[in-house]
């Protein structure tokens, strides 16, 4: 199993709305959560979670949103909450809050469209923010694919943290979805793992707008498919600055403190050997500060 624990992409702002997003969540788990112990939670599931054959037939609209806040479990919570986490604060800063908001909405509906589509007339309620979450990822695969991810690999009882690529990660975890998804019964309950493949897709295309207006593949060139910040993979700064001593930039304060703004990257249009200015902030960051 590959569990992300954080990502190497730290925002420019104070995600608000993930933030009010986790603790509406978590929340509402909290108000049904003795409903688990006193065996009511079928009945409660059966109010507001989305089961398919109820929205074919024209009914129970409203539970296309509140399904999206609801879980079966702890785990099921903590899971969908710190994938939240650690994904969604860069593409509230991409997109704005209110953009973002709906952004993780659209990508909860894309999801329950595509659960409905696999199976319209199953009656096993579908719970769980996983579908939008799966949203956020699939935006973030297309706007950072080479954002460093440190991930926890378990199997038995052997664990190890290792780091990957986000794309890698992202890719891995979309494959498996799809995989298991195509060699489920949706007849019997557990993982809806094609609410999983259509949050994804659906936030991979949500975003693209973003993306294009960035400049699209040459957003992806100009940042070669890193965070545009020194603090994340992919920037470095320079020992040396290019005309100037080793000896004298190490001594010179004004040197020192002009070696901190100017960045090298890889593999980059700038050159692989030529020292470049500070890239400039990003437009989703231009009226924006922390």
């Amino acid at each position: 199993m590959l569990l992300p624990i954080r990502d190497h992409n730290p925002s420019r702002s104070t995600p608000y709305v993930t933030y009010g997003i986790i603790a509406a969540n978590v929340i509402v788990y909290l108000s049904y959560r003795h409903r688990f112990f006193d065996g009511t939670v079928g009945y409660f599931f059966a109010d507001w979670a989305m089961i398919p054959r109820r929205i074919i037939g024209g009914e129970g609209f409203e539970t296309l949103i509140t399904c999206m806040f609801l879980h079966a479990g702890l785990l099921h919570l903590a899971g969908n909450m710190l994938i939240l986490y650690i994904f969604g604060d860069n593409l509230e800063d991409l997109l704005g809050r209110f953009r973002y908001f709906l952004f993780y909405l659209a990508s909860g509906l894309g999801a329950d469209a595509f659960q409905i589509f696999s199976n319209p007339y199953s009656i096993i309620p579908t719970v769980g923010a996983s579908g939008a979450v799966a949203g956020v990822m699939g935006g973030y695969l297309l706007m950072f694919p080479k954002a460093r991810v440190d991930v926890l690999l378990t199997f038995l009882i052997f664990f190890k943290f290792i780091v990957m690529r986000a794309w890698v990660f992202l890719g891995i975890w979309f494959g498996l979805q799809f995989v298991l998804g195509s060699n489920s019964d949706d007849t019997g309950g557990g993982v809806a793992y094609w609410a999983h493949v259509g949050g994804f897709a659906a936030g991979f295309l949500l975003i693209l707008p973003a993306w294009t207006r960035l400049g699209g593949i040459r957003f992806w060139k100009d940042h070669d498919g890193h965070p545009d910040h020194p603090e994340a993979d992919g920037l470095r700064i320079p020992r040396i600055i290019r005309g100037v001593s080793a000896r004298k930039a190490g001594n010179s304060r004004s040197n020192d403190s002009l070696s901190r703004k100017i960045y090298r990257k890889k593999g980059s249009p700038w050159g692989r050997d030529r020292i470049s200015p500070a890239p400039r902030r990003s437009p989703w960051s231009k009226s924006r500060t922390k």
